[in-house]
């Protein structure tokens, strides 16, 4: 699937009490966070019952909160009238610009 028909998918679902822009955004932002600790406590689980083994139903677990994250994040994307697909290039171009440059472990975004 491509991140575009996801984000267009998703935003089926995508039903909000009310219509106010900042309304949204907050709420898209605070589920970002809320569905980010979920996968940081089924994280926290794993290392601390687990021993650090990932069992299936972990896994499952922790797949689950990161579609939930994708969800939000697709949304986030949607309402600032961002392309998903144009996210996923340019992150990439980014990404593969600092490994060329050796600047991945660095710090700050213009790096």
């Amino acid at each position: 699937m491509e991140f575009d028909e996801y984000q267009k998918l998703a935003s089926r679902t995508a039903l909000f009490a009310k219509d106010d822009k900042e309304y949204i955004l907050m709420l898209i932002c605070l589920g970002i966070a809320g569905e980010s600790g979920e996968i940081l406590e089924k994280v926290k689980h794993l290392v601390r019952d687990d021993k650090g083994v990932v069992t299936p139903e972990r896994r499952e677990g922790i797949k689950k909160e990161i579609g939930d994250v994708l969800w939000y994040l697709s949304q986030l994307a949607r309402e600032l009238d961002l392309s998903f697909d144009e996210i996923a290039d340019a992150n990439i171009k980014k990404l593969t610009s600092r490994l060329e440059r050796d600047m991945l472990n660095s710090e700050g975004d213009d790096r």
